[in-house]
């Protein structure tokens, strides 16, 4: 087997067991994603064979093409005795972004590359599924089409929904799922020109460089910009086998975080969507489950979660955002990174993570040196001295961000402007949690959504930002010729005040009175902290 030290510079294998030869592996050379599949392979977690693009090549993207075609494809189809585009036993790959640091939702994702015509027969005799290789495929032509033909997303789910007629997709049979694939693959040639390549590495070259070009997709540009990172650091492009959480009732996808991102509380904190793939949960288009699916569908694979979690954070020194993917009942990691949290969940953390003998006092004075101790709490609504006329809830939803906030409908960034521009607050309200609404994001007070999950990257952004967040409104139906949303039984219109209650999910009309409930225990806790190093020049560093 050709071993990782034989890659030419700027690729990297990634394998379980570790692999030991690696070109000085780094997150700055293979993007973070990378370097912490590398890392989870260490820890001996179950990480499907990845072959990884370095960030050297993001503003050359062309120049890869000859080493990965000539040496880097070979060594993934040896490390798992499969043949990209084969029609017997073809290897399968997903194509992911890497950026040296988080960028939650902003690079693109493409899955299934390799699937076609030609290949999906020996899809097919591997698994013994037709169902989940006609489901892939019709996936592949729908996200090719959007990331690199450049068509828009509701052209293929107009076509979900004409067959569907409101069941679930995931209730579509293998001849439903091939009907809707080849009425896929004419939308495509229709609107894109040309038909859908069915060549592997065409299909592949297409996917890398359409995430390559994604560093420079607005939205990326736009979170950058906001959070002070380097436009010239560029990103990885991960290849990597796929797994198929869409295989049936023992498989599924999710995302979860080894602790609770807004109290920091320690339990997992997992959405799950059994028989789908990893971008119905964080593309924000989909509604999730908890945990509670995931150990009804697959109690082994979740019983290794938690063992996995737990190393996770015992290899990184920190709570880990993680996806995953059960297949048949194994659990496959995709990808690790820390977490993105509220303050109060960052000092309950560090606090909790240095009382576990994770990390020292020094590294927890650290990381929680910007944290106001004072706004140490959870803003709650004020109980009304009348409770025969407290408000009614319009709805309820999943709070993906805790916190309480009053602020007028907005329907878009320009609605969020305006609103703005008047010096009014704006509560975003949207049908999916889109991480292309950074900008209306950013400028909003909450985000109100009728589908997505908890984990979702529009979410996760919302939650970085401080933002209180609701997500998967079933109640929730916006016309956006009328203006209007119902929520419900209630219509309002945009502009009209609605309050967010992001610790118990209600929704209510009008404007609600709020406080800050300290959180005393976690304040004292801290305070003791900074008071024995006070005077100590202890010095601050990162681990």
């Amino acid at each position: 087997m050709k071993s990782s030290s034989s890659l030419p510079k700027h690729l990297y294998l990634v394998r379980t067991p570790a692999s030991q030869h690696l070109h000085k592996p780094s997150p700055e050379t293979m993007g973070a994603k990378g370097y912490n599949l590398h890392r989870m392979t260490q820890a001996g977690l179950n990480v499907p064979v990845a072959l990884v693009i370095g960030t050297h090549y993001t503003h050359a993207p062309q120049d890869c093409y000859l080493p990965v075609f000539s040496v880097g494809l070979h060594a993934l189809e040896e490390s798992t005795d499969l043949l990209f585009g084969d029609d017997r036993n073809p290897l399968i790959l997903s194509v992911r972004s890497g950026a040296p640091v988080s960028m939650p939702g902003m690079l693109e994702t493409l899955l299934n590359i390799g699937l076609s015509d030609h290949t999906l027969p020996g899809l097919v005799r591997q698994t013994g599924n037709p169902r989940m290789a006609w489901d892939a495929y019709r996936r592949l032509v729908a996200s090719y089409g959007e990331v690199v033909a450049g068509l828009p997303a509701s052209l293929f789910e107009a076509e979900i929904d004409r067959v569907t007629q409101g069941q679930d997709e995931r209730l579509l049979d293998f001849s439903q799922l091939r009907q809707l694939t080849r009425s896929f693959l004419g939308l495509y040639e229709t609107h894109a020109g040309r038909p859908f390549p069915q060549d592997a590495r065409e299909q592949l070259s297409g996917a890398i460089e359409a995430v390559f070009a994604s560093w420079n997709a607005d939205k990326a540009v736009q979170y950058r910009r906001i959070h002070q990172i380097d436009h010239d650091m560029g990103t990885a492009v991960i290849l990597q086998r796929m797994v198929f959480g869409n295989t049936g009732g023992h498989s599924g996808a999710g995302v979860g975080f080894t602790r609770d991102p807004g109290t920091g509380e320690p339990r997992l904190w997992v959405d799950f969507l059994a028989n789908a793939q990893g971008e119905d949960v964080v593309s924000g288009r989909r509604n999730a489950h908890g945990h509670a699916t995931l150990a009804a569908v697959a109690p082994d694979a979740w019983k290794q979660l938690q063992a996995s979690a737990q190393a996770l954070e015992q290899h990184f020194g920190d709570m880990q955002d993680f996806e995953f993917t059960v297949q048949d009942g194994v659990l496959h990691m995709l990808q690790t990174r820390s977490a993105k949290r509220t303050p109060l969940a960052a000092a309950r953390i560090a606090l909790d993570l240095l009382d576990e003998g994770l990390i020292d006092s020094a590294e927890a004075l650290h990381r929680t040196q910007a944290i106001d101790a004072a706004a140490l709490g959870t803003v709650r609504m004020v109980a009304s001295d009348d409770p025969d006329n407290a408000p009614a809830p319009l709805a309820q939803a999943n709070p993906a961000c805790s916190g309480v906030v009053s602020g007028a409908i907005a329907l878009d960034a320009q609605a969020v402007e305006r609103l703005a521009q008047q010096g009014l607050p704006a509560i975003l309200v949207r049908q999916d949690a889109e991480t292309s609404d950074i900008a209306a994001m950013q400028g909003a007070q909450g985000l109100l959504t009728q589908r997505g999950a908890r984990t979702s990257h529009a979410a996760v952004v919302a939650r970085q930002m401080g933002k209180t967040c609701l997500v998967g409104c079933t109640a929730l139906h916006i016309d956006e010729a009328a203006r209007t949303v119902q929520i419900g039984s209630q219509t309002l219109a945009e502009n009209e005040v609605i309050t967010l209650d992001g610790n118990d999910g209600a929704i209510y009309a009008g404007q609600a009175t709020s406080a800050l409930v300290p959180d005393t225990a976690l304040r004292a806790r801290l305070e003791e902290l900074r008071s024995q190093h006070h005077g100590k020049g202890a010095r601050h560093h990162k681990h």
